[in-house]
């Protein structure tokens, strides 16, 4: 049997675990609620730029705008893309990362083409732990960022999305994706492919069918073309936000397990140690029983 001092030593250290796991979950939940909040805020705002989009595009516009322009090679992959993978800075969120690496590298297998004749892919990534991975794999990386972290803004958002829609407008890339993690629920993050580039007109409900009418000033063009910039910063923002919620969910629950499981193994160990310790004092309580009837003999 297991010696009381040796168990109430490793009840100390799991101890000590299980007060540090939770701490990290009460903070996870704090910036939970945070982020969760700045994801619902960021969503009126998009439904309003692709309500607005989905009425006024139409397919003869894709001549003029370049955002909007569709590759000839529409058939098969692009023969240029450029795949944003957005991943978190820091560990302990369980398989979060691990999730958003794998949908990256299988999306970059599909776009290259495993069987040969595939197309070009330019990795662009935000955070720590994909930059690591990649680093390790030896892939080349078109451009790292590190200093967004969990507290994104629409300014960090355009600077990552706004020189690769530049050369999605000369010609230079044919689409651009980003792999982020959809946050649908704190327990419920899918790592999701997102085609940014070119925009694809939204769908719009219509209720009953109802057509609407602008008074467009000055013209339609001018508006879309103020909007698409937009539209796309917009879809940039949402990932980084969305991820950034689903980092803090992932986390929260991670750490909820690791708690969990630190209480079971505490349980087991105390009544061992209980164990040791009764069988340790029923021995020597013979042992004295045992001294005192030889004494008497």
């Amino acid at each position: 049997m297991a010696k009381a001092r040796e168990l109430k030593r490793r009840i100390r250290s799991i101890s000590s675990t299980r007060q540090i796991t939770k701490t990290m979950e009460m903070v996870a939940t704090s910036r939970l609620k945070k982020a969760q909040d700045r994801v619902v805020a960021a969503r009126p705002y998009a439904a309003a730029l692709a309500e607005v989009i989905g009425d006024l595009y139409a397919p003869e516009l894709a001549e003029r705008f370049p955002l909007l322009r569709r590759p000839a090679a529409d058939a098969g992959s692009p023969r240029r893309t450029a795949l944003v993978l957005i991943t978190s800075n820091r560990g302990l969120c369980g398989g979060f990362n691990a999730n958003l690496i794998r949908e990256a590298r299988r999306r970059l297998q599909e776009l290259e083409g495993a069987g040969g004749g595939g197309g070009t892919v330019e990795l662009h990534l935000v955070g720590k732990k994909g930059i690591a991975f990649f680093r390790f794999t030896k892939r080349a990386l078109a451009s790292q960022r590190i200093d967004i972290g969990d507290r994104p803004t629409p300014a960090h958002a355009a600077e990552v999305i706004t020189p690769l829609m530049q050369r999605f407008a000369h010609g230079e890339l044919d689409a651009v994706e980003i792999v982020f993690a959809k946050f649908n629920s704190p327990v419920s993050t899918p790592p999701t492919v997102l085609t940014v580039l070119p925009i694809a007109p939204p769908p719009v409900p219509r209720g009953g069918g109802v057509l609407r009418f602008y008074i467009l000033k000055p013209s339609a063009d001018a508006i879309l073309a103020a909007l698409l910039p937009l539209y796309v910063n917009n879809q940039m923002y949402r990932a980084l936000v969305e991820t950034a919620a689903g980092e803090h969910g992932a986390r929260r629950t991670a750490m909820k397990n690791a708690t969990d499981s630190a209480g079971d193994i505490l349980d087991v160990l105390r009544r061992t140690y209980n164990r040791a310790r009764q069988a340790q004092i029923t021995q020597e309580l013979a042992e004295i029983v045992g001294g005192a009837e030889a004494l008497k003999g």
